[in-house]
Parts: structure tokens; sequence; C-alpha cells
């Protein structure tokens, strides 16, 4: 029941601060991630974890990839792509290192990286970290994966961002199952 309960509690903390996870906390947390749903062990997950000057160049590859993505880099969407990073003391980039195979299609292996990443989601927030998982336009996006030098057959499907809370959580929404839930017996 323990499990469970982690489970139903588990909340997005979009506010977070020093300190990270250690690094042997965050060896745990890998072993977690790495138990995901394989298909064919083709183990399609990479991640790249990111803390201190890293996070500077994680921006800066956000605005390069801006650039390259012919966007319109106003003032403001270039502070926000640059200040992204340090929203928290760690971000974990969630990489798909897709493989061709007849059995496993790519869908499939997309599927597995959401499972590992909410392995890591969970265990962060059993050793009293919080963390929120960010997408937008730096994710599924081939030019931050040129950005940052990855091989063109993976793909980003978002971030983690993780730290200390320093904010109160907000409140987890009671869900009706029956909306969700249908039978076929």
């Amino acid at each position: 029941m323990e499990t469970i309960k982690s489970i139903q509690t588990r909340n997005s903390i979009p506010f977070l601060e020093e300190p990270a996870p250690t690094e042997e906390e965050m060896k745990e947390v890998y072993r977690a991630a790495l138990r995901a749903p394989d298909h064919a062990w083709l183990r399609p997950w990479k991640y790249i974890e990111v803390t201190g000057e890293g996070r500077q160049k994680l921006a800066d590859s956000f605005l390069d990839a801006a650039y390259l993505s012919d966007e319109d880099v106003t003032e403001e969407y270039k502070a926000k792509l640059l200040n992204a990073p340090f929203r928290a003391p760690m971000i974990i980039i969630l990489v798909a290192d897709i493989k061709e195979h007849p059995k496993v299609p790519k869908v499939e292996q997309l599927l597995s990286l959401g499972a590992s990443a909410q392995n890591i989601l969970l265990s962060i927030t059993s050793l009293g970290y919080g963390a929120v998982w960010r997408t937008g336009k730096m994710a599924f996006n081939p030019q931050i994966v040129e950005s940052l030098g990855l091989p063109k057959t993976n793909e980003i499907i978002g971030y983690l961002y993780i730290g200390t809370p320093s904010r109160k959580e907000k409140a987890i929404p009671e869900l009706n199952i029956d909306d969700y839930l249908s039978k076929l017996t």
C-alpha cells in the first residue's frame, strides 16, 4: 500500500531550489528509471543530467535551437529561454534513443521512456525532493538535438526539473474513476 499511496500523492512541483539530490541518491533514482517496461530490451532511454554551469550550456542550446528553428526571437523570448534552466538546481533531459526494430515501433520506445520518466518522478518524490516534467518548444525539437550534439536518431521528449520545493504544493484534484473507466466483460 505504501507504493500505491506514493503514486496517488505525487505532485508536480514547479518552484524548486537547492539542494538537488546527491550523486548517490541519483544513482538509486536511475536504477529505478531503468526498470521501465522495455520490449525486446532495446533500452531506448538516455538521460542527460544538467547541474551547475551546465544549466548555462543548456540555456545557450535553447537559444541556438530557437535561432535554428527560424523562430522570431524577441528579447522577451530570449530572456525566457536563457532563464528556463535556472528554475531548478537539476534538470534531467529525457532522450529517446530510437532504434529500428521489426516488432517494436517508435511509439512503443517513446512510451518506454515516458514510463522511465515516471519512475524518476516517483523516486525523486520518495526521497523528499520535488520535480516537474516540462516540455514546450524545446521538446520534440530536432534543433535542440542538433544543438546538444546528439545523434539524429535521438529525440528529446521533455525535461525533468528537480530540486527542493520552495513553496507549498498545490492541491491534487480528486478525479472520479468512473469518468475514465469502462469495462468490457
